[in-house]
């Protein structure tokens, strides 16, 4: 069967009046059912459609789901193929989905929207039909051409907006595709229907755009943002532009290689429809070559070159998994970020959509001093050696001298409720975080208000902004007397599922007893993510803080501040915030301070110390500064701006 297929492709019409030998018998193998129905839609005609179709519905009541989806794929193909039998094909695909088996609706659903690409404005009449079927897509494909048909006749379907609108209440949970696709429908809805769809879309664009770790996602978003805000009429052309018909057969073999193939007609190359030298590693493998055209009956012996085939997207994902990544920003004097939480979460539309394509981008070496008309080799090379040298000491090395690195404790805010006891079933928890030896915990008081003992204790966190889980979820404690109370500590790991929350630490808990399961919600205190190995060289600090653009600005308030530079530094260095420089400027004390926080986002602090006032400053990311007891920032993204100041606000004011 995989050669026909192959002699189907080449000369169709050697065995064009052949069609009842390829019909599917009940006791073929499932691959030799698989293959017919290929070599049937590649013989279909308008002579024979109306014996196909029969066929094909047939086939679609069997009991085997991977040959009945085949079927039904198969009858939307006939009808992109061969046009007069389009609307009966239709017909037979909504009988079919009248017979409400899931599959079988899901695959039609699928084939459908290619009808209406490939016939446009034709069939749009069984559209109410499809959307009868809305509560039983689960299958990523089959939401997705439901949301595409609902998007592309937007403006025919009343409620489209409704429709569109129950996708997006699972918006995260859903597969990419189907993501994706919502995303564009909503954007066609509202260019279609703006009056009444502009909240639909600002929701849509924000969960792409703000929610989501998906790049291409992201992306998509940012670009329909900004051809939205700056130039509906382009996003109506981009967006609604008419879209070329699909082609009648997708799946035919590369011209050269099938010509290749049909020279080794009933050998392993044409079973596996590949050629020769694919079975031979490190090898030139066999090649024959068709006798061109005109030419006598002799073969020719030269040897016919191959021709470049430019290769398909699947043979490029290993090159792209194999590059080296993390050796190509050598000249690079930002500390790389560690995750992709730090530039898929957090840069998002701090800098405007302006700063997003580029209009900011010329701003960003605007307040640094004018680079020399040339630059030599060596100097390159002496200041990469310096900043390798930098990160290996302060990281390493570091590490073995207790360089950049304290023992001291931080911080720890007060324990305080975090599940009453008339929630908890007589359970109450007091609660905080703590950062010790590098490692995060979260510290309870575990006390017994009811009137039995408690056991069999455990602990689940939710998907949070910084990856936040339980080392192990049995939290270690026997049982707990009525009238009782016990101390417990649970390690938490940071490499968790990401999840941006709102507040960005807050942090959602489940513990269960021998009674029940209680949820409850906390906000972690930020600082608990400042890494030990947050102190930058000098060079790269000032290198770094250079670049740091000064659009944008907020303003916070802070009080009450009386220590002077030294008390400062030390108080912020026992909770791994560290003085990098210290300065007087016209009787001022300025602290120059970096913090790099365990998803690598790093954070540049400028502490102006004077009395009655004080000043912070944090870049490049994020720029703080205190000025008259105001807290102004300048920021590409705020994200972590007020946790960060209120980490400071805390940190200065604990006695």
């Amino acid at each position: 069967m995989r050669n026909i297929n192959l002699i189907v492709q080449k000369r169709p019409d050697l065995l064009k009046h052949e069609m009842k030998v390829f019909f599917v018998k009940y006791n073929d193998p499932i691959y030799v059912k698989l293959e017919k129905l290929d070599i049937m839609i590649r013989l279909a005609s308008e002579a024979n459609i109306v014996q196909v179709l029969s066929e094909l519905k047939e086939y679609a009541a069997e009991v085997d789901v991977d040959f009945v989806r085949k079927a039904v794929r198969a009858i939307g193909r006939c009808a992109i193929k061969v046009e007069t039998s389009a609307e009966r094909c239709v017909s037979t695909l909504l009988d079919l989905i009248q017979t409400k088996v899931n599959y079988v609706v899901q695959e039609a659903i699928v084939v459908i929207k290619d009808i209406f690409r490939k016939y446009p404005n034709k069939y749009e009449s069984i559209i109410s039909t499809l959307c009868e079927n809305l509560d039983t897509l689960d299958e990523p494909e089959a939401r997705a051409s439901m949301i595409w048909i609902i998007g592309e006749y937007a403006e025919r379907i009343d409620n489209a907006d409704e429709l569109l609108e129950s996708f997006l209440e699972g918006f995260h949970d859903e597969n990419t595709q189907v993501q994706l696709q919502l995303l564009t429908a909503i954007v066609k809805l509202f260019l279609k229907r703006p009056t009444d769809t502009q909240a639909l879309v600002q929701q849509v664009l924000s969960l792409a755009t703000q929610d989501s770790d998906n790049p291409d996602l992201r992306d998509r978003g940012f670009i329909y943002w900004r051809l939205l805000s700056t130039d509906p009429g382009a996003a109506k052309e981009v967006v609604l532009a008419e879209k070329p018909l699909i082609a009648e057969e997708t799946d035919l073999i590369e011209p050269t290689l099938l010509d290749e193939l049909i020279c080794h007609i009933a050998s392993l190359a044409s079973v596996y429809h590949k050629p020769p030298s694919a079975f031979v590693e490190g090898r030139a493998g066999l090649r024959r070559a068709l006798p061109k055209a005109g030419a006598g009956g002799e073969d020719g012996e030269g040897s016919v070159p191959q021709s470049t085939v430019i290769p398909s997207q699947d043979s490029l994902i290993p090159d792209l998994l194999n590059m080296d990544i993390t050796a190509a920003p050598v000249m690079s004097q930002v500390p790389p970020l560690a995750s992709g939480y730090a530039s898929n979460e957090l840069d998002l539309l701090g800098g405007g959509l302006d700063s997003l394509l580029g209009g900011g981008l010329g701003d960003l070496g605007a307040s640094a001093s004018p680079a020399p008309a040339a630059t030599t080799a060596g100097q390159h090379l002496i200041a990469d050696f310096h900043i390798l040298f930098s990160f290996m000491f302060s990281g390493l090395l570091g590490d073995i001298f207790g360089v950049g690195s304290t023992t001291s404790s931080g911080y720890v805010a007060d324990k305080t409720v975090w599940l009453p006891a008339n929630r908890g079933k007589g359970l109450e928890i007091l609660g905080t975080f703590s950062r010790r030896g590098g490692i995060v915990y979260m510290d309870m008081t575990l006390q017994n208000k009811a009137m039995q003992a408690l056991s069999n204790f455990a602990i689940q966190l939710n998907k949070n902004s910084f990856g936040v889980a339980p080392a192990n979820m049995t939290i270690n404690v026997t049982s707990i007397a009525p009238g009782m109370s016990s101390d417990v500590s649970v390690q938490l790991n940071t490499n968790g599922p990401m999840q941006k929350m709102d507040p960005l630490t807050n942090l959602q808990v489940a513990i269960k007893n021998n009674v029940d399961v209680f949820y409850f919600a906390v906000v972690m205190g930020i600082h608990v993510f400042f890494c030990e190995d947050g102190a930058m060289d000098k060079r790269i600090f000032l290198s770094t803080w250079k670049d740091i653009p000064s659009q944008n600005e907020v303003q916070f308030n802070i009080e009450n501040i009386n220590m002077n530079a030294d008390g400062i530094s030390n108080k912020l260095q026992a909770s791994n915030v560290f003085t990098i420089a210290k300065r007087n400027v016209e009787g001022q004390d300025m602290l120059y301070q970096s913090i790099k926080l365990t998803n690598g986002i790093w954070v540049l602090t400028e502490l102006k110390i004077q009395p009655g006032n004080t000043t912070v400053v944090v870049s490049p990311f994020y720029l703080i500064s205190f000025s008259d007891k105001t807290l102004s920032l300048k920021s590409r993204a705020t994200d972590v701006a007020q946790s960060v100041f209120e980490a400071f606000d805390a940190i200065l004011h604990k006695p």
